[in-house]
This record gives C-alpha cells, structure tokens and sequence, in this order.
C-alpha cells in the first residue's frame, strides 16, 4: 500500500504525539482533509475514512470521527487550536529545524499552563486527569513503521550526501552545510531549514546525480564554458557508464 509524502508526514505527526501524551485516544475528532477521508462526511453521508489512515487507525486502536462538513460549531473547535499555527508562520525560514523544536515547546507549554477561554479550565490540569483512560501504546515495531526518521548530514566537497555507502546530489549552493536527511516510501528526501531541496529514488548506483544539480556545479566551476548543457550530458553519461551496478 503506497503512502503519500503528506500522509507519511501526518502518521509520523501522530504517532510522535500519541507517544508524547503516552497513549492513544479512544476516538480522534478530525477535518475532512483528504489524507484522512476519501469522502467527506455531511448530515446525509458518514462519509469514507480512506484505507490508508483507517489502517493507521487500527494499528493504533483509536477510532476516527470527522466533522460533518459545512457545520462550523464542530468543525470550529479544531481551528480555534490551529489558530496557534500563525505564531509559527510568523518565523517562517527563520528557524533551523532544531530551534524550531524549541519554539514549538515553548508555545505548547505556554499555552497548556493558560486558561482556555471557551472551557474556562487550564489543559494541563485536565490532560492529568484525562490521561488514566488514554489506551496504550501499540508495540514499537508498529510505532517505528509509521515513524519519520530524521538524520543529519553534512554536504561533502562535490555537493553529494552519503547513505548507505552511495551519494546522491544536493544543489551547489549547499556545500559544506548539514541538511536533513529522511527516508520513506522508497525515497530520500532532503531539507535544509525544513526546505525540500532534493528528492532522490533510493538506488543501487553509487553516484546519483539530478541533471539540474549537476549543471549548476559546473556552472560555478566553470562559468564561462560555451556548452555547458552538453557537456554536463556526456560527463552523466560518462558517470553512469562507469558506476554501474
């Protein structure tokens, strides 16, 4: 069952929080976004949870309730908390990923310790005594399937990063940095500041240059060369000839 980026993203959100609150919900109240439901639910349809997050959902034992679409008194109790989210919009770019961690429990435990306004009660205090009735944790076996790891590496001198003893290319304005490295549904996808800058498919071949990438280094090595295009087509010709597997 192939998993979309946005849908790995979500799981591996979940899963992180589930863990975190060290336990999982009987019931998860959501928006009818498509990462969760192939069809919306209305007042006249429950709508259809898609295979993808029912599965997550029976791995972790919690069951899913959308809101009914069109009807704001539900649907306004998700979004009076992703208010929160413009706090973060605000430093956009601003932040590398770890200080972004930082910002985020800062704000979480900021507003966790505030009276919310609607219920008059502080969260803290009720997820204490909430917590006792969270289900438990499915095994970590299942919990590390849905996980998103993230790993730092360093961009070496020919604008490549290592994994699994083969290298594959990044831009070359990004030499000499650490960018973030993760790995899920057969690909690698890599982040600088929690901007995509590469996406490679996992690959046998021990060099593994995008076209692009390739390019733009020798244009920086050699900016007045008259064929740059084709001579970054012979030289990746060149390449793969000699790495083959």
């Amino acid at each position: 069952m192939s998993i979309s980026n946005s849908q790995s993203t979500l799981f591996s959100f979940l899963t992180e929080a589930f863990e975190a609150f060290g336990g999982v919900p009987a019931e998860l109240l959501t928006d009818n976004m498509k990462t969760v439901m192939d069809e919306a639910r209305t007042e006249h349809s429950p709508g259809k949870v898609n295979a993808k997050f029912e599965q997550f959902a029976k791995d972790f034992g919690f069951k899913v309730r959308a809101c009914i679409a069109g009807r704001p008194r539900t649907k306004g109790k998700i979004e009076t908390t992703m208010k929160l989210l413009d706090e973060i919009h605000a430093y956009q770019g601003q932040f590398t990923l770890e200080e972004l961690h930082l910002f985020i429990q800062d704000l979480a435990n900021r507003v966790n310790h505030q009276i919310h306004q609607r219920t008059g009660k502080i969260p803290i205090m009720e997820f204490k005594k909430e917590r006792n009735h969270l289900l438990q944790l499915p095994t970590e076996k299942v919990r590390d399937s849905y996980r998103i790891k993230h790993t730092l590496v360093k961009v070496n001198a020919s604008n490549m990063i290592s994994y699994k003893s083969n290298q594959y290319s990044v831009p070359p304005e990004y030499q000499g940095k650490k960018v973030s490295l993760q790995v899920y549904d057969d690909h690698l996808w890599i982040y600088y500041n929690m901007k995509l800058i590469a996406q490679h498919p996992i690959s046998k071949a021990k060099l593994n240059y995008q076209e692009a990438h390739y390019k733009s280094a020798l244009a920086v090595s050699a900016p007045h060369y008259p064929e740059i295009n084709e001579w970054a087509k012979k030289n990746l010709e060149t390449i793969g000839d000699v790495y083959k597997t």
